[in-house]
Protein backbone atom coordinates (compact mmCIF):
# COMPACT_ATOMS: atom_id res chain seq x y z
CA UNK A 1 0.00 0.00 0.00
CA UNK A 2 1.42 3.46 -0.99
CA UNK A 3 2.82 5.51 1.85
CA UNK A 4 0.21 8.55 1.52
CA UNK A 5 -2.31 6.20 1.56
CA UNK A 6 -1.12 4.27 4.94
CA UNK A 7 -0.92 8.20 6.54
CA UNK A 8 -4.50 9.17 5.36
CA UNK A 9 -6.17 5.41 6.68
CA UNK A 10 -4.13 6.38 10.13
CA UNK A 11 -5.66 9.99 10.24
CA UNK A 12 -9.04 8.90 9.85
CA UNK A 13 -8.89 5.90 12.32
CA UNK A 14 -6.82 8.54 15.09
CA UNK A 15 -9.94 11.10 13.94
CA UNK A 16 -12.95 8.62 14.20
CA UNK A 17 -11.27 7.04 17.45
CA UNK A 18 -11.37 10.47 19.62
CA UNK A 19 -9.00 9.13 22.14
CA UNK A 20 -5.57 7.62 22.84
CA UNK A 21 -5.41 4.47 19.87
CA UNK A 22 -2.48 1.93 20.65
CA UNK A 23 -0.09 1.32 17.86
CA UNK A 24 -0.55 -2.28 18.68
CA UNK A 25 -4.44 -1.39 17.42
CA UNK A 26 -2.78 0.42 14.26
CA UNK A 27 -0.06 -2.10 13.57
CA UNK A 28 -3.31 -4.94 13.16
CA UNK A 29 -5.56 -3.19 11.42
CA UNK A 30 -3.38 -1.91 8.37
CA UNK A 31 -0.77 -4.99 8.86
CA UNK A 32 2.15 -3.24 9.23
CA UNK A 33 5.07 -3.79 11.48
CA UNK A 34 5.76 -1.21 14.53
CA UNK A 35 8.61 0.44 12.85
CA UNK A 36 6.56 0.98 10.02
CA UNK A 37 3.95 2.08 12.30
CA UNK A 38 6.20 4.68 13.91
CA UNK A 39 7.90 5.47 10.99
CA UNK A 40 4.41 6.88 9.18
CA UNK A 41 3.55 8.77 12.47
CA UNK A 42 7.11 10.67 12.17
CA UNK A 43 5.44 11.82 8.85
CA UNK A 44 2.01 13.07 9.89
CA UNK A 45 3.63 14.39 13.09
CA UNK A 46 6.05 16.54 10.99
CA UNK A 47 2.83 17.45 8.13
CA UNK A 48 1.03 18.93 10.91
CA UNK A 49 3.76 21.24 12.50
CA UNK A 50 4.80 22.80 8.97
CA UNK A 51 1.49 23.29 7.90
CA UNK A 52 -1.44 25.54 9.14
CA UNK A 53 -3.22 22.69 10.09
CA UNK A 54 -4.90 23.56 13.68
CA UNK A 55 -3.92 19.36 14.52
CA UNK A 56 -1.18 17.59 16.14
CA UNK A 57 0.16 14.42 17.23
CA UNK A 58 0.18 13.32 20.91
CA UNK A 59 2.54 10.25 21.53
CA UNK A 60 2.75 8.34 25.25
CA UNK A 61 4.10 5.07 25.50
CA UNK A 62 2.41 2.96 23.09
CA UNK A 63 -0.21 5.11 22.47
CA UNK A 64 -1.20 7.77 19.96
CA UNK A 65 -3.73 10.44 19.91
CA UNK A 66 -5.14 13.18 16.78
CA UNK A 67 -5.55 16.69 19.04
CA UNK A 68 -5.75 20.98 18.54
CA UNK A 69 -2.30 22.47 18.09
CA UNK A 70 -1.49 24.50 21.45
CA UNK A 71 -1.27 27.43 19.45
CA UNK A 72 -5.13 27.52 19.36
CA UNK A 73 -5.56 26.34 23.10
CA UNK A 74 -7.31 29.64 24.28
CA UNK A 75 -10.48 29.05 21.55
CA UNK A 76 -10.11 24.98 22.23
CA UNK A 77 -11.09 26.04 26.43
CA UNK A 78 -13.69 28.08 25.88
CA UNK A 79 -15.25 25.59 24.03
CA UNK A 80 -14.63 22.87 26.69
CA UNK A 81 -15.74 25.34 29.53
CA UNK A 82 -19.27 25.96 27.73
CA UNK A 83 -19.60 21.92 27.07
CA UNK A 84 -18.27 21.53 31.04
CA UNK A 85 -21.20 24.34 32.51
CA UNK A 86 -24.34 23.60 29.36
CA UNK A 87 -26.39 21.28 30.70
CA UNK A 88 -26.26 17.63 29.54
CA UNK A 89 -27.28 16.84 25.74
CA UNK A 90 -29.73 14.08 25.49
CA UNK A 91 -26.96 12.20 23.13
CA UNK A 92 -24.47 12.28 26.62
CA UNK A 93 -27.40 11.64 29.44
CA UNK A 94 -27.95 8.44 26.41
CA UNK A 95 -24.47 6.96 26.31
CA UNK A 96 -23.93 7.62 30.40
CA UNK A 97 -27.24 5.22 31.20
CA UNK A 98 -25.56 2.51 29.13
CA UNK A 99 -22.25 2.82 30.30
CA UNK A 100 -24.01 2.67 33.81
CA UNK A 101 -26.18 0.03 33.28
CA UNK A 102 -24.73 -2.14 30.91
CA UNK A 103 -20.18 -0.57 31.98
CA UNK A 104 -17.70 -1.59 31.97
CA UNK A 105 -18.21 -1.31 28.13
CA UNK A 106 -16.24 -0.21 25.02
CA UNK A 107 -16.72 2.27 22.48
CA UNK A 108 -17.96 -0.08 19.89
CA UNK A 109 -20.44 -1.73 22.02
CA UNK A 110 -21.67 1.84 22.69
CA UNK A 111 -21.90 2.45 19.20
CA UNK A 112 -23.52 -0.31 18.28
CA UNK A 113 -26.39 0.24 21.33
CA UNK A 114 -26.98 3.73 20.02
CA UNK A 115 -26.19 3.19 16.26
CA UNK A 116 -24.03 6.42 15.65
CA UNK A 117 -20.54 7.34 16.77
CA UNK A 118 -20.26 8.52 20.53
CA UNK A 119 -16.62 10.12 20.34
CA UNK A 120 -17.48 13.54 21.19
CA UNK A 121 -19.89 12.69 23.97
CA UNK A 122 -17.60 9.95 26.00
CA UNK A 123 -15.05 12.96 26.03
CA UNK A 124 -17.47 15.31 27.29
CA UNK A 125 -18.41 12.84 29.55
CA UNK A 126 -14.83 11.83 30.47
CA UNK A 127 -14.25 15.66 30.91
CA UNK A 128 -17.05 16.54 33.50
CA UNK A 129 -15.81 13.15 35.74
CA UNK A 130 -18.75 11.10 35.51
CA UNK A 131 -16.95 8.48 33.63
CA UNK A 132 -14.26 6.82 33.86
CA UNK A 133 -11.54 4.96 30.80
CA UNK A 134 -9.73 1.74 31.79
CA UNK A 135 -7.62 -0.89 29.47
CA UNK A 136 -9.72 -3.43 28.51
CA UNK A 137 -9.64 -6.95 29.96
CA UNK A 138 -10.88 -8.63 26.82
CA UNK A 139 -8.36 -6.87 24.17
CA UNK A 140 -5.53 -4.56 25.38
CA UNK A 141 -5.50 -2.38 22.27
CA UNK A 142 -8.67 -0.77 23.53
CA UNK A 143 -10.57 0.43 26.21
CA UNK A 144 -13.99 -0.06 28.19
CA UNK A 145 -15.86 2.95 29.74
CA UNK A 146 -17.07 2.73 33.70
CA UNK A 147 -18.98 5.55 35.63
CA UNK A 148 -17.43 7.33 38.31
CA UNK A 149 -18.27 8.11 42.19
CA UNK A 150 -19.06 11.72 40.77
CA UNK A 151 -21.63 9.97 38.80
CA UNK A 152 -23.62 7.93 41.38
CA UNK A 153 -22.98 11.30 43.74
CA UNK A 154 -24.86 13.17 41.25
CA UNK A 155 -27.57 10.73 40.92
CA UNK A 156 -27.59 10.49 44.45
CA UNK A 157 -27.33 6.77 44.72
CA UNK A 158 -25.10 4.40 46.89
CA UNK A 159 -23.75 2.03 44.41
CA UNK A 160 -25.17 1.57 40.72
CA UNK A 161 -27.59 -1.68 41.45
CA UNK A 162 -29.90 0.96 42.82
CA UNK A 163 -30.44 2.73 39.81
CA UNK A 164 -34.17 1.90 38.46
CA UNK A 165 -34.61 -1.49 36.67
CA UNK A 166 -30.47 -2.29 37.14
CA UNK A 167 -31.53 -6.02 37.81
CA UNK A 168 -33.47 -5.91 34.78
CA UNK A 169 -31.56 -3.58 32.30
CA UNK A 170 -28.00 -4.92 33.29
CA UNK A 171 -28.90 -8.12 31.72
CA UNK A 172 -31.64 -7.62 29.02
CA UNK A 173 -31.10 -10.35 26.45
CA UNK A 174 -31.56 -7.59 23.41
CA UNK A 175 -29.02 -5.28 24.41
CA UNK A 176 -26.56 -8.81 24.73
CA UNK A 177 -27.82 -9.48 21.27
CA UNK A 178 -26.63 -6.28 20.15
CA UNK A 179 -23.14 -6.50 21.63
CA UNK A 180 -22.49 -9.61 20.60
CA UNK A 181 -23.60 -8.89 16.88
CA UNK A 182 -20.71 -6.18 17.26
CA UNK A 183 -18.41 -8.69 18.56
CA UNK A 184 -18.85 -10.53 15.13
CA UNK A 185 -19.03 -7.67 13.04
CA UNK A 186 -15.62 -6.66 14.18
CA UNK A 187 -13.73 -10.00 13.86
CA UNK A 188 -15.49 -10.19 10.51
CA UNK A 189 -13.91 -6.46 9.50
CA UNK A 190 -11.01 -7.03 10.97
CA UNK A 191 -10.13 -10.01 8.33
CA UNK A 192 -11.63 -8.53 5.63
CA UNK A 193 -9.34 -4.79 5.80
CA UNK A 194 -6.40 -7.44 6.43
CA UNK A 195 -7.22 -9.11 2.32
CA UNK A 196 -8.01 -5.81 1.83
CA UNK A 197 -4.89 -4.82 2.16
CA UNK A 198 -3.06 -7.80 0.98
CA UNK A 199 -5.18 -7.03 -2.33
Amino acid sequence: MEIEKLQSIIESILFASGEPVKLAKLMKILSITLEETEKMLEVLNEKYSLSQSGLSLLKKGQEVQLASKADNAEFVENLVKSELTDALSPAAMEVASIIAYRGPISKAEIEQIRGVNCAYTLRNLLLRGLIERNDNPRDNRGYVYAITFDFLKKLGVSEVKNLPEYATLSVDSRINSLIEIDEQNASAGAIAQEKEIEN
